[in-house]
């Protein structure tokens, strides 16, 4: 005789979640690196095996251009009006890797739980201030090979970073205070201290200041 199955039903308790938005304000230059179209359109050649034409002359204000993370659309050689008109962002992930990594500054979460735990919202996150200035560095390539790169500078700026948190594994007080950390351990763009820089270095804003920048 066949046993009849039962089946038992599993309740899960709701998350508790809570989204909090932290003002971040820079306490160095942020240099930001976007892959621009041309680069992109260079790697794609480069693993389809296309016939590469010969190495193009140095467009210095269009690799300052192509270095930028637009929110609004840009004409194609835009002017300087053009880009005190614009919006531009960063990756929001590269917030939340700051956070994460700051974990290993203190022992009060692991980086592993520290992913699990909060969330940046969105793809990018805006950039509050100034209009970018295109800056020029020289940067080793290779081998005793130096070259010169044209990006982009914010300075002074700051964001509004959206956080999704799930408070049963962390309080939004410790959120605050691993981005806090984050801006002066570990930082974002280019040169960063996480990679022996001291740019795009930040702090969590007091009221106002902000405001002050928009």
């Amino acid at each position: 005789m066949a046993v009849a199955k039962t089946t038992t039903a599993i309740e899960l308790p709701p998350l508790a979640l809570e989204t909090v938005e932290i003002p971040l304000i820079g306490t160095a230059p942020l240099i930001v690196h976007a892959w621009s179209e041309k680069a992109l359109r260079a790697m794609a050649d480069k693993q389809q095996k296309k016939a590469t034409k010969g190495r193009e002359a140095k467009d210095p204000r269009a690799d300052f251009i192509g270095s930028l993370y637009p929110l609004t659309e840009l004409p194609e050689k835009p002017s300087d009006e053009d880009l005190a008109a614009a919006r531009f962002g960063f990756p929001a992930v590269a917030f939340k890797s700051a956070a994460v990594t700051a974990c290993t500054s203190t022992g009060a979460i692991t980086k592993v739980a520290a992913r699990q735990a909060f969330h940046v919202e969105g793809e990018m996150v805006e950039i509050i201030g100034p209009p970018p200035a295109m800056r020029e560095d020289v940067c080793r390539v290779g081998m005793g090979v130096a070259d010169l790169r044209y990006r982009g500078q914010f300075d002074p700026w700051g964001v509004k970073v959206r956080v999704q948190i799930n408070t049963a594994v962390i309080s939004p007080e410790q959120v605050v205070n691993l981005f806090g950390l984050a801006g002066f351990a570990v930082g974002i763009g280019e040169w960063r201290p996480e990679r022996d820089g001291g740019y795009g270095r930040f702090r969590v804003a007091a009221a106002g200041e902000l405001e002050a920048l928009a």
